[in-house]
């Protein structure tokens, strides 16, 4: 019995070694920096902070590096919480946030949560994190938008995913698309639903128009039509059948 335990016992040493020695294989070589390239990456940590590549694990890693502590305390006459931070090396940095009052919730604008209840007519929750994140907006904690957040925000609100129609004819339709199934190019759309002329919404500044299938039947879409027909100033857009190689929500 013991014989046997040990035997077991030296086939699992085996095993993990061998895994070890297939991660190493696997494994890439850290590239050596030069100190010169170190200390430049040290005087632009923002830069390091916000580059691409730096997933949340790496930013872990760099705040235990370089932050010994952090102190917190509260100034209730400012109404502030007092951060004070001590970075390897000595030195000192003070930071100082507003105090939550009693009773105030962090929660989400509600200009945002108006936006997203237009956006999911014709987006999902991942094209929609993109769209908030690009206009600047940030969820009542300040974190940047994902799908995960929307999907939360979403549900928490009651409204409602996006679906793609079964029969391929969308409800509702971004710039493009409804420019397309106009005949008309999108800025000719965009001009005529800034200008009142036809029904479109706009939820944010750097985002897609949205209009209504319907809408697009009416006779203010016809007159745009036609009017682009009879004036160069108005062009008309690409034929119907052209396939466009991007997507797009605009």
């Amino acid at each position: 019995e013991l014989e046997l335990r040990w035997n077991r016992a030296l086939t699992r040493v085996g095993e993990i070694e061998s895994r070890i020695a297939a991660h190493d294989a696997s494994t890439s070589e850290p590239s050596l920096l030069s100190p010169i390239h170190v200390t430049a990456l040290a005087a632009d940590l923002k830069a390091v902070w916000a580059a691409p590549t730096t997933d949340a694990r790496l930013k872990k890693r760099i705040v235990r590096t370089v932050i010994r502590e952090v102190v917190a305390d509260i100034d209730d006459e400012a109404s502030e919480i007092v951060l004070l931070i001590h970075w390897v090396g000595g030195v000192h940095t003070e930071l100082r946030l507003p105090k939550r009052r009693r009773g105030q919730r962090n929660s989400t604008s509600g200009d945002i949560i108006a936006a997203v209840r237009q956006l999911v007519l014709i987006a999902n929750d991942d094209l929609i994190a993109g769209i908030l994140n690009r206009n600047g907006l940030v969820t009542g904690h300040g974190n940047r938008w994902t799908r995960e957040r929307v999907t939360a925000h979403r549900s928490h609100h009651k409204i409602p995913v996006f679906r793609p129609a079964a029969d391929g004819k969308e409800p509702w339709l971004n710039l493009n698309k409804a420019a397309r199934l106009l005949g008309v190019a999108p800025k000719t759309l965009r001009l005529a639903a800034e200008a009142g002329e036809i029904e479109g919404v706009h939820p944010l500044p750097d985002g897609p128009w949205v209009f209504s299938r319907s809408t697009l039947d009416e006779p203010a879409a016809q007159r745009i039509v036609h009017r682009a027909r009879q004036n160069p100033k108005y062009p008309m857009g690409s034929h119907p059948d052209q396939q466009n190689l991007f997507t797009s929500t605009t």
